[in-house]
């Protein structure tokens, strides 16, 4: 959808990938979106360079999430909610998702 505007179409999947679940780490968001993990780390590190993500890690594995510094915040997050309006159903419902794991079987709804 704002493939034109971000230059490819795994970043702007990362950058939804971001905004929706808060954070994520490159394997698991390419897992998430079946795509190459390559690229999904030169996505997660051009973020990082430019100031729109931050990351810390977690063990061995570096978590990125979005920058609430970021200029431009606002405006990013007001044009990626209202792109997602437009993704086809089966795009939009992974989104829509927001349950990772499954739930424990014992545990009450």
């Amino acid at each position: 959808m704002l493939e034109a505007l971000f230059g490819t179409k795994n970043r702007e999947l990362t950058m939804q990938y971001l905004l929706v679940f808060k954070e994520g780490y490159a394997r698991e968001i390419a897992k998430y979106f079946d795509v190459n993990l390559p690229s999904i780390q030169n996505q997660l590190k051009h973020f990082e360079d430019n100031g729109l993500a931050l990351s810390k890690m977690s063990g061995r594995t570096k978590v990125y999430f979005l920058n609430p510094r970021y200029a431009f915040l606002v405006e990013l997050t007001a044009l990626l909610d209202r792109a997602r309006l437009y993704y086809k159903p089966e795009l939009k419902e992974k989104f829509e998702m927001q349950r990772k794991r499954p739930r424990r079987p014992e545990k009450p709804l």
